[in-house]
């Protein structure tokens, strides 16, 4: 028998476990065929960047030492604000690239 001081209990961890559980959860990247990717140039690769339309693009600007980049040192991928709710390679670039201080 189950005593409603037992179905709250089980509720409350049952709730804590799935919101722990969605915060751990990886964001999707960011698709270079996005249309706001598209837009800023976006690609997942530094070296593929279009130096025609990009005269101004270095091999050594990367998303991980971009001002805006929200990863953490060393990691693979990480959050930016100008794609909201989706990660950038780490050694990607876009066109509002703007160098660390």
């Amino acid at each position: 028998m189950t005593t409603r001081r037992v179905f709250m209990m089980q509720s409350v961890v049952g709730a804590s476990a799935l919101a722990s559980g969605m915060a751990m959860a990886a964001a999707p990247m960011v698709a270079e065929t996005d249309a706001n990717a598209k837009g800023l140039g976006y690609v997942a690769d530094t070296a593929k960047a279009d130096a025609k339309k990009y005269p101004k693009h270095t091999a050594a600007q990367l998303c991980s030492n971009c001002a805006l980049y929200q990863g953490k040192a060393g990691a693979a991928s990480g959050g930016c604000p100008l794609f909201a709710g989706k990660e950038v390679a780490a050694k990607g670039w876009c066109s509002a690239y703007a160098k660390k201080a």
